[in-house]
């Protein structure tokens, strides 16, 4: 498990620099398919007509035969994380209409299909997963957008990176206390400790390795708030699978689960950064 885990790291890091350094088309299409795959796992192990027992790969293959069927299928959401990703080209205004068109374009469906046992169920289903992995997910794109843009991705991404793993090796190597038991067993008040250190300590350093030019005390805020953010974004992933009865979105990325998964903290601390930038910095 471990090994698998380092082994993806070292395949995907590089990847994820190449693309964030690239930008332009790559960049926006590797967000626009890896927001796609998210989004799909989410709906595979939220869906409310599959077992919460079942695996959550499994539960992704079976997703396909939907898609023609009388539900509103989970690929439908995978259309609408792509409009998403595309609105966000034209910046926050036209992201946040895109939502709201896709939001009321979800209610004439369920209206047209006329089920009223499941409607309002499937809605929040639906709305949820486009909200939660299609919008904040496209700050990706806002935030490259902006002047300085490809450093602030550096900051966004790798210092998540850095607090979800110095989280996660001192709460499997010191861990005593949990965190939320009921939520996620596995995380704990140890770990989260060392990933709030760390998270605060990667801002500082990789603001300085790219070559912002920032006021450290303008700074100290992000620094205090990302890692905290970072924590909210896994504990919530954790929300959502144990609600769902899984342990992992799919086993798409070896070593640590899905796609999803290796989003959780980052869906929420982009678009901190991304404020962050366009209130503080600019």
């Amino acid at each position: 498990m471990l090994l698998r885990r380092v082994l993806s790291a070292a395949v995907g890091i590089p990847v994820i620099v190449a693309l964030i350094l690239i930008g332009g088309v790559p960049y926006t299409v590797a967000v626009a398919i890896i927001l796609a795959l998210g989004v799909l796992e989410f709906y595979a192990a939220t869906d409310p007509e599959t077992s919460a027992t079942s695996a959550a790969y499994p539960r992704l293959r079976r997703a396909a035969p939907t898609l023609f069927g009388q539900r509103m299928p989970a690929f439908a959401g995978c259309g609408g994380v792509v409009l998403l990703v595309a609105a966000a080209y034209g910046g926050l205004d036209e992201l946040t209409g895109a939502l709201a068109g896709l939001i009321a374009g979800v209610f004439l469906i369920l209206i047209l299909r006329q089920d009223a046992q499941t409607g309002l169920s499937d809605w929040l289903w639906i709305v949820g997963g486009l909200a939660y992995v299609g919008f904040l997910g496209a700050h990706l794109l806002l935030l490259r957008d902006l002047d300085d843009g490809r450093e602030w991705v550096f900051v966004a991404v790798f210092s998540t990176f850095v607090a979800d793993t110095a989280a996660y090796f001192v709460g499997r190597a010191l861990g005593r206390r949990q965190i939320a038991p009921a939520v996620s067993p596995g995380k704990t008040v140890e770990g989260g400790i060392a990933g709030l250190v760390a998270g605060f300590g990667a801002v500082f350093i990789i603001v300085w390795v790219v070559g912002l030019d920032v006021d450290e005390l303008k700074l100290l805020p992000l620094a205090l708030l990302l890692p905290a953010v970072a924590v909210v974004g896994d504990l919530g992933e954790s929300l959502i699978k144990r609600g769902a009865g899984v342990k992992d979105t799919s086993d798409l990325v070896p070593g640590h689960g899905g796609f999803l998964d290796r989003l959780d903290s980052v869906l929420f601390t982009t678009p901190l950064v991304y404020y962050f930038v366009i209130w503080v910095v600019l």
